[in-house]
């Protein structure tokens, strides 16, 4: 591949893997996609191109995750907005609660899938191990199943399960009923 020494090319190829991804992008993919081969130059390139995100746009953001991908993404507060006009979603909303109970659950059995999702589960998991999003490990007969780091880049969730569950799942406290004391 050549070398790519104008900026405004470099920039472009940047913003067209960005976009078309879908998904977070590592430095070196970005580096490889910009075709300058200098880290130093892709840094300044994707700093600008943060820049002109910020400015230009209201909703739309260039987000730098915590492993040091990037992402080009929708902001957070406008998921609500959008949800109605989103063409199709990635998951089938039964497969993506099987998915999210999987990630707060996890580690979690095939049995307790089953017994909790019902045998449609099956297919299901073979889609979700598919996408990558999940992984198993053979214990004895029963399949244990964990989400993947895929699963965590993808949807910009990092850190360990505990974290994970805390940020799918906000913890509520249970609400007690008053009772009152029976008159004699």
């Amino acid at each position: 591949m050549t070398k790519i020494e104008d900026d405004v090319e470099a920039t472009a190829r940047i913003e067209a893997a960005l976009y078309s991804a879908g998904r977070p992008l590592s430095i070196e993919e970005i580096i490889r996609a910009s075709g300058t081969e200098s880290r130093t130059k892709t840094l300044a390139l994707l700093a600008t191109i943060e820049k002109k995100t910020r400015t230009a746009f209201k909703a739309i953001e260039v987000a730098v995750l915590p492993d040091g991908a990037y992402v080009f993404q929708l902001k957070p507060e406008f998921n609500d907005v959008v949800r109605r006009f989103a063409s199709k979603p990635i998951l089938p909303k039964a497969t993506l609660k099987t998915l999210s109970y999987i990630a707060y659950m996890q580690p979690v059995s095939s049995k307790q899938l089953v017994e909790t999702r019902g045998t449609g589960v099956y297919s299901q998991l073979k889609e979700l191990r598919q996408l990558d999003f999940i992984a198993h490990q053979n214990v004895g007969r029963l399949k244990i199943y964990t989400t993947t780091a895929k699963f965590q880049k993808y949807f910009g969730i990092s850190g360990d399960t505990d974290i994970l569950k805390q940020m799918l799942f906000k913890k509520k406290k249970p609400v007690m009923p008053q009772i009152m004391p029976q008159q004699p």
